[in-house]
């Protein structure tokens, strides 16, 4: 229990096996309620406080997978929406993801329209990759017609209230996701008002 505790509480098999911990440990651990099992290969000292789970789950599991859209706004309080699934951007070459849990929504980037615009978080002891405000923005108006203008245009106005704005990145993610002609009036309108 040590060598997890210094983990932040957590543990995957992989790094359990490297540690000398073998998988019936921790299924025994399990057994004992002294460890619960928060997703396949992961597991977690109960009532270890987690800022967000399903970013830990999805990050752990899915490492190439990138938190994007509406996942990618509410991380960076660029929404009211509560979403409902996390939302990735995997390279479209990638495998599809199985996980139990959290329920996910997979988007399928290709280029730099999937390498740009990266950022890292350290997130309950897991690298969480998500991209930064002006390329999710750009994304988001890419999807629009699947998300709905009406949550686009929110987020788009609390990124324009917001001081630290780089309009400059936000042009050129817009290029790169080919949403320069969509994007341009709004923000004409919203961030020179």
């Amino acid at each position: 229990m040590e060598r997890i505790s210094v983990n932040g509480g957590f543990i995957q098999t992989k790094h359990a096996l490297k540690l000398g911990i073998h998988q019936r440990t921790l299924q025994k651990l399990v057994e004992e309620k002294r460890l619960e099992k928060v997703s396949r290969g992961i597991y977690r000292i109960p009532h270890t406080p987690l800022a967000n789970p399903d970013f830990f789950t999805v990050a752990t599991r899915i490492p190439k997978g990138v938190i994007c859209l509406i996942s990618a706004l509410s991380f960076h309080r660029l929404t009211t929406q509560i979403p409902h699934s996390v939302q990735i951007a995997l390279d479209r070459q990638s495998e599809t993801p199985r996980l139990d849990w959290p329920p996910l929504s997979v988007h399928r980037f290709s280029g730099r329209a999937f390498h740009e615009g990266i950022e890292v978080h350290k997130i309950d002891g897991a690298v969480v990759k998500i991209y930064c405000p002006e390329k999710t923005l750009a994304d988001c108006f890419k999807f629009r017609n699947k998300l709905g203008m009406d949550i686009v245009l929110e987020a788009l106005k609390l990124y324009c209230s917001k001081r630290k704005r780089k309009l400059n990145d936000l042009y050129k993610y817009a290029e790169i996701c080919r949403v320069n002609n969509a994007i341009h009036p709004y923000l004409e309108t919203l961030a020179y008002s």
